[in-house]
């Protein structure tokens, strides 16, 4: 009897195993056929601007690496929030991302309640790159330097004003900044997105703009807007902007505030399908066509792991969070 019982437990045992090999065989197929419907990329700003044009022009080369659509959904709105909250409630599969500015990781210190826990809602997937912000006037704008602006803005605080595509983003911070930096008072106005804000500044109902590289790059080229100066550290490597001095350099020492676009997914998608996208997206951003497209925005590729991107993420939100407080700037 001894002898009868082993041998059945034997069999069940292998039993077992051969069902549970096969049941992992059949789950390979699954993992390996993502992505088999369309991805989503949500931009949190209405159409025609910096971040819009960047996310598009990723889209059709990312499409291509997953062999499947790629769609931009614009969710414009509460300084980015709408879209953003979007994605973190979205199911964790990899199929819905972000493409979030600095406007994600400076949310937490301006505004005063948000619909999601910032620290436990997203996982990074990718730094696209970083870029100046430009500061922009009309072509026929009284205005041709820096220090223009800044005597004007002496001579009569409050009345000149400057667009942003939404409080807490890097058009903001960098009007905020120059503000604090200058000791003068320009109301800010803002907009849902960079392209009504660059409407109503090149319909005359705003004065300046510290617009995204990527958002004016073919209007400087066209002479449709004027830019006075970059706000990065350095001049920037782009043609069209490459006689462009810096801020710093045009009578604002220590000014520096630039944007950049990073790709984020909800918290909980899997580590192998964040890979997958992450290879995507840097495929996409190393393309002749992408390359093409943002070479006169000045966009410095970074197309890094998304171990690297969440350490720069970090590195900002600290890093803002402390001009935030410094400046006591707010969500308007």
């Amino acid at each position: 009897m001894p002898k009868i019982l082993s041998t059945s437990w034997c069999q069940c045992a292998r039993t077992l195993a051969i069902a549970m090999a096969l049941n992992g065989l059949m789950a390979l197929p699954a993992l390996a056929a993502f992505p088999d419907k369309p991805v989503r990329i949500v931009v949190p700003f209405a159409p025609g601007g910096g971040t819009d044009m960047i996310a598009r022009t990723m889209g059709v080369a990312m499409a291509q690496d997953l062999g499947q659509p790629v769609i931009i959904d614009n969710k414009p709105g509460g300084a980015t929030i709408i879209g953003t909250d979007a994605v973190a409630k979205s199911a964790p599969d990899g199929y819905t991302l972000v493409m979030a500015t600095v406007a994600h990781v400076v949310n937490p210190t301006i505004q005063a309640k948000l619909p999601y826990v910032h620290e436990e809602a997203f996982a990074p997937v990718m730094l696209v790159g970083r870029s100046p912000n430009v500061l922009v006037v009309r072509a026929d704008s009284p205005f041709k330097s820096v220090k223009d602006i800044i005597a004007a803005a002496k001579a009569k605080p409050g009345k000149l004003s400057f667009a942003s595509q939404g409080s807490g983003t890097s058009a903001h911070l960098a009007g905020e900044l120059f503000k604090n930096l200058t000791n003068t008072s320009i109301t800010h106005i803002p907009y849902r997105g960079a392209g009504p804000a660059l409407s109503d500044l090149l319909g005359g109902h705003v004065d300046i703009m510290f617009a995204t590289a990527a958002a004016v790059g073919s209007f400087v080229e066209n002479g449709t807007l004027r830019a006075l100066a970059v706000t990065t550290a350095d001049r920037s490597p782009a043609l069209s902007l490459a006689k462009v001095p810096t801020v710093a350099e045009s009578g604002v020492p220590g000014y520096v505030a630039d944007s950049w676009y990073g790709l984020y997914v909800p918290a909980g998608t899997p580590p192998a399908v964040i890979a997958r996208l992450n290879s995507a997206a840097k495929k996409a951003v190393q393309s002749d066509a992408f390359k093409k497209r943002v070479e006169s925005e000045g966009l410095v590729i970074s197309a890094g792991t998304p171990e690297e991107f969440d350490r720069y993420a970090k590195g900002e939100e600290a890093r803002w969070r402390k001009v935030v407080k410094a400046a006591n700037i707010t969500a308007d």
